[in-house]
């Protein structure tokens, strides 16, 4: 079965935001940029996925004009096999990314990015309802602190835990980057 990496939302626009924390961020790079290096390695297809929203105004750090829709800085630089805008919190909604996986005949997808809660995890439901199988690699997504709506603190790594929690043996397969990597192997090899 072909595999795809979805590098989803890994872009400047988040340092601009009131809520961006470089605590996770070191640890995130590393495993995001071993997942890209597996994948270019195996010659497997990458996809890259900005979100732009908004008004389109150099003030508003998810609008092209802002200059910041633009990879995030630690990033590996990879050769996209294609590259979306994205809207909406699903990769899959309004792109033509859906449409793209088809037609290159990709059965799994490895979801990656910022952040772990939203695009992905809504990436990743969104694809398995769609028909895919779904790797979701916990450390290679980033996300932030939060609060809750009573007011108390929710960690940025109880939201990775939640996360991987609500998607695993339902929407996805939780992986580590070394069994993502593994398995994108063995994939290859059906495939050839």
């Amino acid at each position: 079965m072909k595999s795809c990496l979805i590098v989803i939302d890994v872009q400047e626009s988040f340092r601009h935001r009131p809520y961006f924390d470089e605590r996770g961020l070191p640890a995130f790079l590393g495993a995001q940029n071993a997942l890209i290096s597996g994948f270019a390695a195996a010659g497997a297809p990458i996809v890259r996925v900005f979100h732009t929203d908004g008004p389109a105004v150099a003030s508003n750090s998810f609008a092209v004009e802002s200059g910041h829709v633009r990879p995030l800085e630690g990033l590996a630089g990879f050769e996209a096999a294609a590259t979306f805008n994205k809207r909406r919190h699903s990769a899959l909604v309004g792109t033509g990314l859906d449409v793209w996986l088809t037609q290159n005949r990709i059965g799994r997808l490895v979801i990656s990015g910022i952040r772990t809660e939203q695009c992905c995890e809504t990436t990743a439901r969104h694809a398995s309802d769609l028909g895919w199988q779904v790797d979701y690699v916990p450390d290679a997504t980033l996300t932030f602190d939060m609060v809750q709506p009573d007011g108390r603190p929710l960690t940025a790594a109880d939201i990775m835990a939640r996360t991987a929690t609500v998607l695993d043996g339902r929407f996805a397969k939780i992986c580590g980057v070394d069994e993502a990597l593994t398995r994108l192997d063995a994939s290859t090899k059906e495939s050839a």
